[in-house]
């Protein structure tokens, strides 16, 4: 039998493991339903704190300008915000419904809705016969047509109706993530104590070094990639009004969509180009290559400068982080991803960088 001693040791242990059991299971059920519960607005709070970051040099200038006035500087700062965003959302949905409307117009009056083919278009390598045949019988007959494109337009049709709930989800999300933002700018003071103080507990003395990393890299990606993205397709818009072309916000938006992931405005504008000069005058198709010329050249000088500014990281890790995040967790990948391999590359870094200490046998 085991002495006295050793059976009140072994019941103080069960006791107290059972115990640590009991705390550490009700730890994780409270954390799991924390979660549940906080899980709807995670995605508005994560874009709230990149838009705060972000724009956080300009509300200092707005607050400065105020008399250091910080809560009419947020109010004020969520208000503008609210209206840049549902201003051009607003513009783009009359855009539609005035596209739709002509449509229904033509459709009633018997008008057809696509003209004839360019008569060149035949010439084109490949593509151009083919091409040709259906484009005549889409302006002759656009019923037959449609009907021989019906699996296409079938997935097409899906897409587009998964894309318009999801957009009405993201202006939602939008919305609270700007009124978030705001009140973060609002405490801007606080929420960064807050953020050294988690980013010292998990990194200790490279904590505070960290959380300037993940600051400056937000802000690089929300300047280099956002910004840029924003200002072609802003570009690329005013050139498809100036032209006159059908559904121009439409346009830019998929300018923008495009530009964020990377792929460029080139798919929208060269298929624009190509009808202007089939169907417009000489002078405003030259023009509106000119125009697009310049925007896409644009990219290519404004992305390197802005996407490192303020960081020491190597743009390569940057911007692989970025797309790589765009690639697996949509839009908001693009922050996130970037921020993690940053803080990966710097971890990378410190563990290269320190000495193992020797052990003494």
């Amino acid at each position: 039998m085991k002495p006295i001693a050793q059976r009140i040791s072994d019941r103080i242990f069960v006791h107290r493991s059972l115990e640590a059991t009991i705390q550490i299971g009700l730890l994780l059920i409270m954390t799991v339903w924390c979660f549940k519960i906080v899980e709807p607005f995670i995605i508005p709070i994560i874009w709230g704190a990149i838009i705060a970051i972000a724009a956080y040099p300009l509300y200092r200038r707005l607050e400065s300008a105020l008399g250091q006035r910080n809560k009419l500087a947020a109010t004020l700062f969520t208000i503008g915000f609210l209206i840049i965003m549902l201003v051009p959302t607003l513009l783009l949905t009359e855009t539609l419904i005035e596209g739709l409307g002509m449509l229904g117009a033509k459709i009633k009056s018997g008008m057809p809705l696509i003209p004839p083919p360019p008569e060149n278009l035949h010439s084109v390598m490949v593509v151009g016969e083919p091409l040709a045949k259906f484009w005549l019988l889409a302006s002759e007959n656009i019923h037959s047509a449609l009907q021989q494109l019906a699996p296409v337009l079938k997935v097409i049709g899906s897409w587009l109706l998964s894309a318009a709930t999801g957009a009405g989800v993201a202006i939602l999300h939008f919305v609270v993530a700007i009124i978030v933002a705001g009140f973060l700018l609002a405490n801007g003071s606080a929420c960064d104590n807050t953020m050294r103080a988690i980013s010292r507990r998990l990194a200790n003395e490279k904590g505070d070094s960290f959380a300037d990393l993940t600051e400056a890299t937000v802000r690089s990606v929300a300047n280099g990639i956002l910004g840029v993205a924003l200002i072609q397709s802003l570009l690329a818009g005013l050139g498809f009004i100036v032209v006159g072309v059908p559904a121009a916000g439409l346009w830019a938006l998929f300018c923008l969509i495009l530009s964020i992931a990377q792929v460029g405005v080139g798919l929208i504008v060269i298929p624009i180009i190509i009808y202007l000069f089939n169907t417009g005058d000489t002078f405003t198709a030259v023009a509106f290559l000119a125009w697009n010329v310049m925007i896409i050249i644009l990219d290519h000088i404004l992305k390197p400068i802005l996407l490192g500014r303020g960081v020491k990281i190597p743009l390569a890790i940057i911007f692989m982080g970025a797309i790589g995040g765009l690639l697996s967790a949509g839009v908001i990948g693009l922050f996130i991803g970037a921020v993690t391999l940053a803080l990966g590359y710097e971890l990378f870094l410190l563990w290269l960088n320190t000495e193992p200490e020797e052990t003494n046998l």
